[in-house]
């Protein structure tokens, strides 16, 4: 089970850098066109840029929101020795939900598709948490 749980993490972890290359990517082909300033990097004010790049910087903030409670789940599981099977699944749906969550997005970015995966997201976490919790106990 651990090896699957830190695969979890790692794949956590790529996501996370892949979507700061989708950033990167966004913002300076913003720049190249002239759709924002290379200035407006010292600063970050990047109120007026694309809404694609803005999008792209609000993703990349929110994969070190709710993911860090993942993070610290499955460390303290694998600290504790309290994984298992359902930990271990509950682990990779929700990668696969920040996945999903990241494609929507970054992509069509319709709300109500990225709300109903961004909650289901926080529930896996949260029943990890449980799960983490009554096992300790």
């Amino acid at each position: 089970m651990h090896q699957w749980l830190i695969l979890a993490m790692f794949a956590q972890v790529l996501l996370t850098l892949v979507v700061m290359v989708i950033m990167g990517r966004r913002r300076f082909a913003a720049a190249r066109n002239k759709q924002i300033k290379m200035q407006q990097f010292a600063t970050m004010d990047l109120d007026n840029a694309p809404e694609s790049v803005q999008v792209a910087g609000r993703n990349f903030i929110n994969q070190f929101e709710i993911p860090v409670l993942f993070y610290v789940a499955v460390l303290t599981a694998l600290i504790t020795q309290t994984t298992g099977y359902a930990f271990t699944a509950l682990a990779w749906g929700f990668v696969l939900l920040r996945l999903a969550h990241t494609v929507v997005h970054i992509s069509s970015n319709h709300l109500k598709t990225r709300y109903y995966l961004f909650l289901f997201g926080c529930i896996t976490v949260l029943a990890m948490w449980i799960m983490l919790m009554l096992r300790m106990l």
